[in-house]
């Protein structure tokens, strides 16, 4: 019986018609599940088609055309991706909720690329924080104002009209879809044996066809992945420096599509939101003591990317500062030899600087008060002049981190009896704007009787350093630099920087001019240094991303600061002056400025730390001066030293045998 059994078992295995049955079952499987890959386009043809065409349209129109510029190279590789992924999803949905999904997908995605071409055609920017704020703080009145202005009739022949036609022909289609559907299913009904035949060609090829497409969608995904990573990194920061900082890296991500930038630009809101929600608590709990008005008119000059060791004062071999240079001689200026900056970041050194916070401190800066208020409750009058910090259409990213803590009207307030309202090409219109403020104070009497603090921040040497003076002031070429080792353009490039350099002495010198009849003390700081090729290295501007060494701390992180004071101030305070000339031989970093502008106003408060003023006997020189809260300046100017004597002594043996 078992022998029978296994006979017929061994029939039945080697039986032909078994084994072709088994192996079209196989073929079917596969083939059926080389078919799902269609099923996202299948189940929203339109959406994927249309979303397609606008998101490549929007990539390609908002690109700018600017020299040197290159395009995200793998845009429309990445936009398959995604959209493959929302077909997909949309896919497991039913049709009903299905359509109306995609009615919302809609409703998002039109106006927001809408309004990102408008602001690309209209402000030369797509949409960014400041944008999103903007309109944020705009009533209906002011946006039907702004509506009746910009919405001309030349915006319909830009990028917008494109998206507008793209939109009226997706709605055209879809309004036409119900009638295409029935006229197929009529057609299909009258010539069965003709569609038979194109359907099974169809269920043939489709197979292969969704294999072509899962193996397209995972090519696209594997060459795209990087940017999905490095936005997911850019979304994953607890406060708007840390987005910064991330901007300045080499892998950074690129926000290809306008959804991606509203999303960011309500993240970076949302960010910036929570610190100001601290700031402004902090400043309902402010408290003065009392005010001496120790320096009656205190000028504070912040520049900008400027380079210790391309200035006349620090030994540099060109005139770049014969103005401060002249003073100095005079002994009306104390140039400090040792000062740092916490950061290379604008934005993270005004707030360091503005907020009494220090690095090392608890907490974070926001969680400070900022000084421009405990001026303002102590009795001086605030000016701010600034030729970065205000808020524009198409600022970036990072003047959006530091301007909006100024910028903010509840804190612009608590800090500032008067301020400017427009930027200027050239730091000459800052000082028009000081005029300008100033004359109004006189003349409205609504400059403190006690005292005046004024805060003027110009551009400087900010990149592109040739349109940071005028061709008048054009002194050096690149011939003018024998230095075989850089480049043409380099030497360029080195002209323009110190050219800047020699312009921005100009107008340093014309502020102080403004304040020699008066009772004054004017302070200088840039906020951070420049690379501009240093022992002929071939960098300029910044590396954001590089691990701090000796060299990149002595280039970019070491900067000029000094004081002035002006003839009747020196003869009413020798203290003073003598307690200045002391401290210029002290270390310092500039996140500790606060606490001695404090000092030279007489402000008592409990926020002032006489270990934080550099001006003070009980000065903290031993305190760390931390780079970017990683790096100890002292120690990796120390290592140095000690690497360099070391080399020194090594030579001098090898001479001497």
């Amino acid at each position: 019986m078992d022998i029978d059994n296994d006979k017929f078992n061994n029939t039945k295995d080697n039986n032909p018609h078994s084994q072709r049955k088994a192996g079209t079952t196989v073929k079917r499987r596969l083939a059926k599940a080389f078919r799902l890959p269609l099923l996202p386009f299948g189940r929203n043809p339109l959406f994927f088609c249309f979303m397609f065409v606008l998101g490549y349209a929007a990539f390609r129109l908002t690109l700018p055309d600017r020299k040197g510029f290159e395009p995200y190279p793998f845009a429309p590789e990445e936009l398959f991706a995604d959209l493959y992924v929302v077909c997909a999803l949309l896919a497991l949905i039913p049709r009903r909720v299905r359509r109306v999904v995609r009615g919302v997908l809609y409703a998002i995605i039109y106006p927001t690329v809408i309004v990102d071409l408008y602001c690309f055609v209209k402000f030369g920017s797509t949409l960014n924080p400041t944008m999103l704020l903007l309109a944020g703080e705009t009533n209906s009145g002011e946006a039907s104002e702004f509506l009746s202005s910009y919405l001309t009739a030349d915006v319909l022949t830009s990028g917008v009209g494109v998206v507008l036609a793209i939109m009226l022909l997706h709605i055209c289609c879809n309004v036409a879809a119900p009638y295409f559907r029935r006229t197929a299913r009529t057609f299909i009904s009258r010539h069965k044996r003709l569609t038979a035949g194109i359907r099974s060609d169809f269920r043939k090829t489709s197979p292969y066809t969704g294999l072509l497409v899962l193996i397209l969608f995972i090519l696209c995904i594997c060459v795209s992945w990087h940017n999905k990573t490095a936005t997911a990194r850019l979304m994953s920061y607890k406060n708007i420096g840390g987005v910064e900082h991330e901007l300045t890296r080499k892998d950074k991500a690129t926000l290809y599509h306008p959804v991606y930038r509203l999303w960011f630009s309500i993240y970076a809101n949302r960010l910036t939101a929570r610190q100001l929600d601290r700031l402004i608590e902090t400043t309902h709990h402010l408290s003065v003591d009392s005010c001496s008005f120790r320096s009656p008119d205190i000028v504070f000059i912040i520049g900008e990317s400027y380079n210790r060791h391309h200035s006349q004062l620090y030994g540099y071999d060109k005139p770049t500062a014969p103005r401060q240079q002249e003073r100095m001689d005079k002994g009306e200026l104390t140039r400090f030899d040792d000062t740092v900056s916490p950061w290379n970041l604008t934005s993270f050194v005004f707030k360091h600087v503005f907020s009494l916070y220090t690095v090392g401190d608890s907490g974070e800066w926001c969680d400070y008060p900022l000084f421009p208020e405990l001026f303002r409750r102590a009795g001086y009058s605030v000016t701010f002049v600034t030729n970065q910090f205000l808020p524009q259409a198409h600022e970036a990213v990072y003047d959006f981190s530091g301007g909006f803590f100024l910028n903010n009207p509840v804190l612009s307030e608590a800090q500032f009896d008067e301020r400017n309202v427009a930027l200027h090409d050239l730091d000459k219109g800052v000082l028009d704007d000081l005029d300008s403020l100033n004359a109004i104070r006189e003349k409205d009497g609504t400059a403190s009787p006690d005292g005046r603090l004024t805060i003027v921040h110009v551009k400087g040497q900010h990149s592109t350093y040739r349109e940071r003076y005028p061709l008048s002031h054009k002194r050096w070429k690149a011939r003018d630099y024998d230095r075989p080792r850089l480049k043409g353009r380099e030497r360029w490039i080195l002209s323009d920087y110190d050219n800047a350099t020699l312009y921005n002495d100009s107008i340093v010198d014309e502020v102080i001019r403004r304040y020699e009849d008066r009772d004054a003390i004017v302070i200088y700081m840039p906020d951070h240094g420049e690379e501009c090729y240093g022992d002929d290295i071939h960098v300029s501007g910044r590396l954001h991303s590089a691990v701090i060494d000796y060299r990149l701390a002595h280039e970019e992180f070491e900067i000029p600061f000094w004081i002035w004071c002006s003839q009747s101030y020196a003869a009413a305070r020798p203290d003073i002056v003598s307690q200045i000339k002391t401290a210029a031989r002290r270390p310092f970093m500039t996140d500790r400025v606060a606490h001695m502008l404090l000092y030279l106003g007489g402000i008592s408060c409990p926020y002032y730390r006489s270990s934080l003023n550099v001006l003070s006997n009980d000065y903290d020189a031993g305190r760390p001066r931390i780079l970017k809260n990683s790096a100890d300046y002292d120690r990796l100017r120390d290592n140095h030293r000690r690497k360099t004597d070391g080399m020194s002594a090594t030579n001098k043996d090898t001479i001497s045998q």
